[in-house]
């Protein structure tokens, strides 16, 4: 079952922005903390950014994020985002969404993956 579907990248030139959005199905989406990922050829999937159950916490990779992405939560829409301004060719990766239970009875998966959408930063 596909509990997670990403939307939103594509190419964007240097110093523009993007939004991801990555919406659940068939899980309650407030059992889970959400993070997005991401990951080049050849390299490992590296976390991003990360969002609390209730939106109340956030955490950054500063050496990836430096102040120009910005994760948030809209628990009525069961959607997470992943804001991103600034962006540079070295933000080119594929980015996905992570599901991860943090209540004891979850109603689904320990953890769910998406499929990835690819943002490409180039001239």
């Amino acid at each position: 079952q596909e509990y997670l579907v990403e939307s939103g990248g594509g190419l964007v030139q240097p110093g523009g922005s993007l939004t991801l959005s990555c919406v659940a199905s068939g899980i309650t989406f407030t059992d889970y903390s959400m993070s997005w990922h991401r990951q080049v050829p050849g390299k490992e999937r590296e976390l991003v950014a990360s969002i609390s159950r209730f939106g109340r916490g956030t955490n950054y990779i500063d050496s990836i994020v430096n102040g120009r992405f910005t994760i948030s939560r809209d628990n009525d829409k069961n959607t997470v985002y992943l804001q991103m301004n600034s962006l540079q060719p070295e933000d080119t990766a594929v980015y996905f969404c992570k599901a991860k239970v943090v209540v004891l009875e979850p109603s689904g998966p320990a953890e769910a993956w998406g499929q990835g959408t690819q943002v490409t930063v180039s001239w």
